[in-house]
């Protein structure tokens, strides 16, 4: 048997290319899927546009868009990597995807690093579109970029850390429930279209205290007010991308 007889040379794709090659499969499943498109694009996207349109909300001097747009912007994030990531990880889990995946040449740590980088694709996607939908509607926003970038890789941190958690612990059925039930909840109660300051005090510290809190209220300071990285918003959202990483690097089972 000659040198040359077997070509390409037999074994495992670099790590690497492995990732990739999965992340563009992540990301395609998820943008086929048109429910994880009504909550990841269409239903912020209608939010931005209803509530910018028609004056139903109190939301202070300017316009209503330049208090929006950063609240819809961090309930984009929320919802490709909180809500969309854990129903679609859920699923998988239950279907024995994850289990199939984890016994491939793609290491488990590859395989969740995939995920989060389809994520991170997908909401480029959104920002994009959402932010065209603003500047359309009149948005003036203001601020340093890189602040921005670092507020949402935090948030996005954070998000895909439970939502992991949730879909690594929990039957997809429960994880279908209480991840659509924790975007309604934190929707409205999160700073993103209603005020924080419309809540009682006690509420307030409370709520402002949550991820999509401080990633709305974070956006805001920069994108509405020209702020500086608001450190203390930083904070909150790094404290739950370490609780919730650990979490669920700790807890999640694959069967």
């Amino acid at each position: 048997m000659s040198a040359g007889t077997f070509t390409p040379h037999p074994g495992a794709a670099p790590v690497s290319r492995m990732i990739l090659a999965q992340t563009a499969l992540e990301t395609r499943m998820l943008l086929r899927n048109g429910e994880q498109l009504l909550l990841t694009v269409i239903i912020p996207a209608l939010l931005l546009v209803l509530f910018s349109a028609v004056d139903i909300i109190d939301v202070g001097t300017g316009r209503s868009v330049d208090f929006l747009a950063p609240g819809i912007l961090a309930l984009a994030v929320m919802s490709t990597a909180f809500t969309g990531q854990a129903i679609a990880t859920g699923f998988d889990r239950r279907y024995g995807v994850l289990k199939r995946l984890g016994a491939s040449p793609l290491p488990r740590w590859a395989l969740m690093a995939a995920k989060t980088l389809s994520v991170l694709v997908t909401e480029v996607l959104q920002i994009a579109l959402l932010t065209v939908i603003a500047f359309a509607l009149g948005w003036s926003p203001h601020g340093n970029p890189l602040s921005v970038a670092l507020l949402i890789l935090l948030g996005t941190a954070a998000f895909s850390g439970l939502g992991l958690l949730m879909a690594g612990t929990l039957r997809a059925e429960a994880t279908l429930a209480a991840a659509n039930l924790v975007f309604l909840l934190l929707l409205v109660g999160g700073g993103v279209i209603v005020p924080l300051d419309k809540f009682p005090g006690a509420v307030q510290s409370v709520l402002g205290l949550l991820p999509i809190s401080a990633l709305s209220d974070g956006l805001r300071e920069v994108l509405q007010h020209g702020a500086a990285l608001p450190w203390g918003d930083a904070a909150i959202l790094a404290g739950w991308a370490v609780l919730g990483l650990g979490a669920a690097a700790r807890l999640f089972r694959w069967e």
